[in-house]
């Protein structure tokens, strides 16, 4: 028979669910940029190029490649902007994905993709306001 003291406590995991939400997406919002950032590079997980409007090229007059490649700059720097300040970087990825909203509705065949994306900005909008709870408790001095 378990006696209270040998119980591992779940009291901590009850008492933390906002915390717990803001560590979960500032963890996916640091990662996974980086790794789609990086994979513009490598394209292990797709060709990139493929969800590229060609408005996209005609504005800015260079190779899908060389557009992607700077998509995954911008991505790495997200993601790091994400783990160093969630406040600031939510807010920057939140921006980011709608650009990429905007461009997969003018690629047809990928609404369904942009779609996911818009969950995805409502995810980093949530991060935020989350982050600025975090950041009202750290800063609220012990009594």
């Amino acid at each position: 028979m378990l006696t209270h003291s040998t119980r591992l406590s779940t009291n901590p995991l009850r008492q933390a669910p906002a915390h717990q939400a803001y560590l979960l997406l500032r963890t996916v919002f640091t990662v996974a940029p980086i790794l789609f950032g990086l994979d513009k590079f490598a394209n292990v997980l797709t060709d990139w190029t493929i969800y590229l409007a060609p408005l996209a090229t005609q504005i800015i007059p260079v190779s899908p490649r060389a557009f992607m490649y700077a998509v995954g700059v911008v991505e790495v720097v997200a993601g790091l902007l994400v783990a160093w300040k969630p406040r600031i970087g939510s807010l920057v990825v939140a921006l980011w994905l709608a650009g990429i909203i905007v461009n997969l509705l003018l690629v047809p065949g990928y609404f369904d993709v942009a779609l996911r994306d818009f969950g995805l900005l409502v995810g980093a909008l949530a991060l935020n306001r989350l982050s600025v709870a975090e950041h009202k408790n750290s800063t609220v001095p012990a009594h």
